[in-house]
């Protein structure tokens, strides 16, 4: 069981809802995740002459925790001013937090990150903050009043999966007790297994499963990775040798003269 904010899920996987071919596929998608929360950006939500309407009445139908995001922000005035929309709208004081500060790799502006958090905080906000995998950041990210932490692992829609396991690991190792979801660059789900081993909660993820060939087997793929890479980690798997190990004892072997 996954506690974030202090309401407790069952699934270790939080799924986007953009890009998908169609709702119907979306909806399916979602129910073969076993996902309970789901992200929803309120720019969607506002966009394409009122059809955003008809997308959260398809939202609300599966009955499911809404995580809405700032996404597209690139200053702390306009997260802060899209959050208050969001939980005008959406009815949740739940944001995913994102102030963007390069308009290419979407790299977090982590000086912007850690205003926007503790303005939200201080409003009664549960910040969910898209950040990097720097300790440093993320000491200020909790001190600005935020109980989880989202470190990506590669640049948001790569695909590329851990690009720095070493630092992924130290993270984990350095907030040992506060939550840690993997948000962004995850296109595998071997890439879900590998961070779940690692030790952290859970991930997020959207492009992965909305842009796969078949959306719904992919999310369902997901959905076994999360859980095996959590039961791998709860395993404790064995540290990799530089050598060989033989697993047949030797000592009591026949010996031929």
């Amino acid at each position: 069981m996954l506690t974030l904010y202090g309401e407790t899920v069952s699934s270790r996987l939080l799924l986007g809802t953009a890009q998908y071919p169609s709702p119907k596929v979306l909806g399916e998608a979602v129910k073969a995740s076993g996902t309970q929360i789901l992200t929803v950006s309120l720019r969607r939500e506002t966009a394409g002459g009122g059809t955003g309407g008809q997308f959260w009445e398809m939202i609300r139908e599966l009955g499911l925790r809404v995580l809405p995001n700032t996404a597209g922000c690139h200053s702390v005035r306009e997260a802060v001013m899209t959050a208050k929309m969001a939980r005008d709208l959406f009815g949740t004081d739940w944001i995913k937090l994102e102030v963007i500060g390069h308009h290419d790799s979407l790299q977090p502006d982590v000086f912007g990150l850690v205003e926007a958090a503790r303005i939200l905080s201080d409003d009664g906000f549960k910040v969910f903050p898209y950040t990097t995998e720097d300790a440093v950041v993320g000491e200020k990210l909790l001190e600005a009043g935020c109980e989880v932490l989202m470190p990506w692992c590669a640049p948001i829609g790569s695909a590329r999966g851990p690009a720095n396991p070493d630092a992924l690991k130290s993270y984990r190792a350095h907030f040992p007790d506060t939550p840690l979801v993997v948000d962004a660059g995850l296109g595998r789900p071997s890439h879900a297994v590998q961070v779940l081993e690692f030790g952290f909660d859970a991930v997020l993820l959207n492009t992965a499963v909305a842009k796969a060939g078949d959306p719904v087997a992919m999310a369902k793929a997901f959905a076994g990775a999360v859980e095996a890479g959590r039961l791998a980690f709860e395993a404790i798997p064995l540290e990799p040798r530089d050598m060989a190990v033989p697993s047949t004892p030797v000592i009591g072997m026949a010996v031929f003269e």
